[in-house]
């Protein structure tokens, strides 16, 4: 009896806790899924840990997650580019309205740091390092 107690008691510690949501390797893909899946984090109250890559639609996470939710380990990697549609035939176009969005929408310090590289291009910026741990804090 003790046991099914104790398994019990477990169990609902486990369901009740909060849980992380951690990022190990995203590529990034159509912005509609991150819209849906960072809205479901933010409601939530979980907190983001970012601990690997995170690349072009991921970093959304940025905009939608409030900044005190969202922690970076050493392998944290975010990729940014400019946004891009690709019609039927597989043909990329730019989408200079959906850059200039995303761009504004991203918190100052990483806007801040698009910025002064040059912004939203084609080409991928990748903000890592000492550079990344001066804007998010370190995962404990």
């Amino acid at each position: 009896m003790k046991v099914l107690v104790a398994a019990a008691a477990l169990c609902a510690t486990v369901c009740c806790a909060q849980a992380d949501v951690r990022i190990l390797a995203s590529p990034g893909g159509q912005v509609g899924p991150f819209i849906d899946l960072f809205d479901k984090v933010r409601e939530s109250g979980e907190r983001v840990v970012i601990d690997g890559p995170c690349l072009s639609a991921c970093t959304l996470v940025l905009s939608m997650v409030p900044n005190d939710r969202i922690c970076v380990t050493r392998r944290a990697v975010l990729g940014f580019h400019a946004a891009r549609s690709i019609d039927r035939r597989g043909r990329t176009y730019a989408e200079p309205e959906a850059s200039e969005a995303v761009l504004a929408a991203y918190p100052p310090p990483v806007r801040g740091w698009i910025v002064r590289r040059g912004g939203l291009t084609s080409r991928l910026l990748l903000l890592r390092g000492r550079e990344l741990a001066a804007i998010y804090p370190r995962c404990r």
